[in-house]
């Protein structure tokens, strides 16, 4: 299994989510080196060779170490890419997402599976890079899950994915999101997002599923601060709107709906997509080992915790 969207959380990168080769690692995992400047204003070239603690807490610690200015780019060659992407009625959930679990496990690594629920509709996207990508083959399956609504399979250019959320995550207007691993898109997982959809106070409410797995799990988890790499997918949560008077409505159900899904979720998370911040939060999505070195990092880089506007990781020795 192979994994879509999300970049790691240690570059300021437009918002847009990316899909990129299923078979390749996250984002942070190319950068050698980084440049960046720390709290005592000091401009350090970090590599795993130069400052090889640093280099660890800065592909997956947030903007708890400093401003990176600049960094080398590790490139892939990315082949063609297919895209799919079927609506079907959301009456059909339960059992098409109980297909779609079945059949990414045993998906090829070049093809990975993504999940838009809400109150209106359910979407299937299936995303196949290189060589299979010449075929429609590899993701004909994920359009006969159930009876489809609407159905698109096409090429897209990179610029092209990269808008293609400008409209609906315009600045200024409102969000509220959460997120959360999942192991499975299981029985129990598939129950809560039905229901939590079912009860939304909007049409603008959505599960946003994104599958992992593929070279992000051939990685090590104590290779980076960033947690979750036996993930089977990451569960995003919450509203977008417009109007301020809606706040409680909106941000009350997400909140909701995200504790019905952390009862079943992993125990670690992503620091990136919890709409809230506190060390408490931050100390949960590391793990307490992670969280204690970089936590010891933290006292040695940035003693005065000038860089704090975050998921903050505190100085301790």
């Amino acid at each position: 299994m192979s994994d879509l969207v999300h970049i790691e959380d240690d570059i300021a990168i437009p918002a847009s989510q990316v899909v990129r080769n299923p078979s390749d690692d996250w984002f942070s995992e190319k950068l050698k080196p980084y440049y960046i400047v720390t709290a005592d204003g000091q401009s350090r070239r970090v590599s795993a060779d130069t400052d090889p603690d640093l280099f660890w807490a800065i592909r997956g610690g947030g903007g708890n170490f400093g401003v990176v200015t600049r960094f080398i780019f590790k490139m892939h060659e990315l082949g063609p890419v297919l895209i799919g992407s079927w609506t079907y009625p959301v009456a059909e959930a339960r059992s098409v997402l109980q297909r779609l679990n079945d059949l990414a496990r045993v998906a090829p690594r070049e093809v990975t599976a993504g999940i838009i629920l809400s109150p209106g509709e359910l979407v299937i996207v299936a995303v196949c890079s290189g060589p299979l990508a010449n075929s429609g083959d590899a993701i004909a399956a994920y359009g006969a899950l159930g009876q489809t609504e609407s159905a698109s399979v096409g090429e897209m250019t990179f610029l092209d994915l990269q808008r293609i959320f400008d409209e609906h995550m315009a600045w200024n207007r409102r969000y509220y999101m959460k997120g959360l691993f999942l192991q499975e898109v299981d029985a129990a997982a598939i129950e809560r997002m039905v229901d939590g959809a079912a009860s939304a106070p909007a049409a603008e409410a959505e599960y946003y599923v994104v599958q992992l797995g593929g070279a992000v799990s051939d990685i090590d988890e104590d290779a980076t601060p960033y947690s979750g790499r036996s993930a089977g997918y990451y569960c995003l949560m919450g509203m977008t709107w417009d109007d301020k008077k809606d706040d409680e409505k909106f941000v009350g159900w997400s909140r909701m709906v995200a504790g019905h899904m952390t009862e079943i979720a992993m125990r670690r998370n992503y620091v990136n997509e919890q709409a809230e911040a506190g060390k408490e939060i931050a100390r949960a999505a590391y793990g307490e080992g992670k969280y204690s070195r970089l936590a010891k990092l933290k006292a040695h880089y940035d003693p005065t915790n000038l860089f704090r506007l975050n998921q903050n990781i505190e100085p301790s020795l």
